[in-house]
């Protein structure tokens, strides 16, 4: 790995002091620009135990772990990062307008925030719970309602801005992360497989009259539009067409953009969803199990979009998966790791559950006195993390490429789904468990 860095990074490799803050008890060392051209600092050849490159949400998720644990905060671990604005401090003012950019995580990844210390700076800024969602699709056939009570559980969700996640991490502290076009994968010779989608996300922020606490989520002919909670009347639109439809929708004026978005979560496609097809029980009444409370869940029409809070970005979307996640002394994580669909908002949860794994893979060769390069250590976070990660890109895949058919009989199949996941108590449960990272499929438990 050090010859990596090396090869690559050298002109990035400085060190920047971090200074200590009451909360932190252990801060790493973050290599960017900002001190780049200090002669001094050059020839010091200081050498870290562990050199992450990457400082996005997590890599540096994966240093506080390594801060926080009592059997790893002594490593010497560096950052190594290309963006000069990594070692800054960061004000969020609280007027500020939210962020496009968020991220949906987990209560798997927010119980792994709380142990880093990091949750408690997330409440401090703004963010949204949400304790139910609702997936529909655009025949008006079936839907699906998820509400926390039926997992016994407060929530299933929170929206965050990803500056309000990185600066989180950044006050806490300041391995190849360095996302889906990972320069350290491709050096380390690792080998990747997945397709494109030939599909565009466009991402905005959006305000409505009311508060929004619920995640919605419908699928349409040309790839699901999803409306999320982001706290103060705001809410974040993630919306997948094809490349030539995102060009259009972004370049559109605001007025008619709004009235696209509001049609295509109304009526738009389909049936209007008050359709009497929608919220029958009936046809699972052969079902002698718990058809649960949730039965009375009845479907529910989305808020309005009432003005645009922010720009329209748009990004391409890919699947793709490193064949193998270790080697000797080189380790992948997050998006160098695997890159998925983001309907379902999992990505960045998938990349969080690496660093924790990670993170208590290499404490564990510690305590036993193993080289934490080693690659026999390091293959343990392999073995633990592929098939989790596998079968969520599996999932992920085969409900874009299901959605993106309009056949009649699929339609009807897919329908029947909808119906079983939302009025079958105990396979709600199921998926409301696997989908928070709480719960792996039995296949792979």
């Amino acid at each position: 790995m050090k010859r990596i860095v090396a090869r690559k990074f050298g002109s990035n490799f400085y060190r920047l002091r971090i200074p200590w803050r009451p909360f932190c008890t252990d801060a790493s060392q973050i290599l960017s620009r900002s001190n780049a051209g200090d002669p001094k600092k050059e020839s010091e050849g200081q050498q870290y135990d562990i050199a992450i490159v990457g400082g996005g949400m997590v890599g540096l998720a994966l240093a506080c772990s390594l801060a926080t644990r009592p059997l790893t905060k002594h490593l010497n671990i560096a950052i190594i990062d290309s963006n000069p604005a990594l070692g800054r401090k960061h004000f969020i003012k609280k007027e500020d307008l939210p962020d496009p950019r968020v991220s949906t995580v987990t209560p798997a990844t927010i119980s792994f925030f709380k142990d880093i210390g990091a949750w408690q700076y997330v409440e401090r800024h703004r963010h949204a719970y949400f304790d139910k969602m609702q997936v529909w699709d655009y025949t008006g056939l079936g839907y699906a309602k998820y509400n926390a009570r039926d997992a016994d559980r407060d929530v299933l969700g929170c929206v965050v801005e990803n500056k309000v996640l990185l600066s989180s991490l950044l006050s806490r502290v300041q391995v190849g992360a360095d996302g889906g076009k990972s320069r350290v994968r491709e050096l380390a010779g690792f080998r990747t497989t997945g397709w494109n989608y030939s599909q565009n996300a466009i991402i905005c922020t959006v305000e409505h009259a009311v508060e929004n606490h619920c995640a919605w989520q419908r699928f349409l002919p040309a790839g699901p539009i999803a409306l999320l909670p982001i706290g103060d009347k705001f809410s974040n639109i993630v919306w997948t067409m094809n490349s030539k439809e995102s060009s259009e929708f972004k370049s559109m004026s605001e007025d008619d953009f709004l009235k696209a978005v509001n049609y295509a979560l109304d009526y738009g496609y389909g049936p209007h969803p008050t359709s009497s097809l929608l919220g029958n029980a009936d046809i699972f009444s052969w079902f002698k199990g718990d058809i649960s409370r949730s039965a009375n869940d009845c479907f529910e029409i989305p808020p309005k979009v009432v003005k645009l809070a922010s720009e329209r970005m748009a990004f391409p979307l890919s699947l793709r998966h490193a064949n193998d996640y270790a080697s000797k002394r080189v380790v992948l994580i997050g998006d160098a790791a695997h890159t998925v669909h983001p309907l379902a908002g999992q990505g960045v949860n998938l990349g969080f559950g690496d660093a924790s794994t990670l993170s208590s893979v290499i404490s564990e060769g510690i305590a036993v006195g193993i080289d934490i390069g080693e690659v026999s250590l390091l293959k343990k976070y392999e073995t633990d993390r592929k098939p989790a990660n596998v079968m969520m890109m599996a999932v992920l895949d085969g409900f874009q490429k299901a959605y993106s058919v309009d056949f009649g009989p699929l339609n009807i199949l897919r329908a029947a789904a909808f119906h079983g996941a939302h009025y079958i108590s105990p396979l709600k449960k199921s998926i409301i468990s696997y989908a928070s990272g709480e719960q792996r499929l039995l296949l792979f438990s």
